[in-house]
């Protein structure tokens, strides 16, 4: 392939992968603040609804072929990793810290990716793997807590440790919804959004929680899941013209416009040492992308 072809190839693939980032922290910070008044299994339930109605519109729409078995069993996979993650930072952020459960499940979320990827022969090159260094001290600058609270300190923890679940959750998604081909359009979303749908259908179904939201909430729901599903579109074409392990780490630069909208809206404050954890952080993921 000519050089010009995969440089454009590259800025198309960094483009979508930035705007993916956009999405989904404007997604998890209206899912994080629809679960602040609708239970969690209701926010997800109809979020993903959403999310399914807008992929199978857009698929029949520009009447894409049903794909192969093997990408929609990819597609499933994906969904149910990447609602398990959403399940973890839907609740860190509406019980815990956006500033610190957010950035902590991004650098998760983009060093998993990274490995991955090069188990299966892609090469980073130097500033990535510097970039995965500084990632591991801003998890522990932004899982520091004030000296002297008890429930504050274990709050952050809480925070990080729901970010780490987060974090694995969608890690795991860029790379399962990486496999499916470029054939197979957008149908793998739809299957990703039926088997989340299911699992947590049966999950309120056998648990007894209701299904209704808060009206409340309601715009919060449904706007979340059109930015995630808005998100999910733009990732799955960026890894399909771009490198896994740079479009994934370029998507996880979603915790700037979360943390900014908890500062625009919740007015919620940042300790020197969690800033400091936050720009690492940044710095950190911006690094793997070169």
């Amino acid at each position: 392939m000519p050089r010009g072809t995969v440089a454009a190839r590259h800025r198309v693939a960094i483009l979508l992968a930035g705007l993916s980032a956009l999405m989904y922290g404007a997604a998890d910070f209206c899912g994080g603040l629809g679960t602040r008044k609708s239970p969690l299994v209701t926010v997800l339930a109809l979020s993903q609804l959403v999310g399914l109605v807008l992929a199978l519109g857009t698929s029949l729409l520009l009447g894409q072929a049903l794909p192969i078995a093997g990408d929609l069993a990819w597609g499933a996979i994906s969904g149910v990793c990447g609602t398990a993650g959403l399940a973890a930072l839907y609740t860190a952020l509406a019980t815990t810290l956006v500033a610190v459960a957010s950035p902590v499940a991004a650098v998760v979320g983009a060093v998993i990716p990274v490995l991955l990827g090069v188990t299966l022969g892609e090469r980073p090159g130097s500033l990535a793997w510097m970039g995965i260094v500084l990632a591991i001290p801003a998890i522990v600058l932004l899982s520091a807590g004030p000296s002297g609270n008890g429930k504050t300190s274990a709050l952050v923890r809480r925070a990080a440790l729901l970010g780490t679940a987060a974090g694995i959750g969608f890690g795991l998604f860029f790379f399962a919804i990486s496999r499916t081909s470029h054939a197979s359009g957008l149908w793998p979303l739809v299957t990703a959004r039926a088997s989340t749908i299911s699992i947590v259908v049966l999950f309120a179904l056998f648990s007894g929680r209701s299904l209704r939201p808060a009206r409340s909430g309601l715009p919060l729901v449904l706007v979340s899941g059109v930015l995630d599903m808005g998100a999910n579109i733009a990732f799955l074409l960026a890894s399909r013209a771009g490198m896994l392990s740079t479009v994934a780490v370029v998507s996880s630069l979603y915790p700037g416009p979360t943390v900014l909208l908890a500062w625009l809206v919740l007015r919620e404050r940042l300790t020197p040492l969690r800033a400091c954890g936050l720009v690492l952080a940044l710095a950190g993921v911006a690094l793997i992308s070169v």
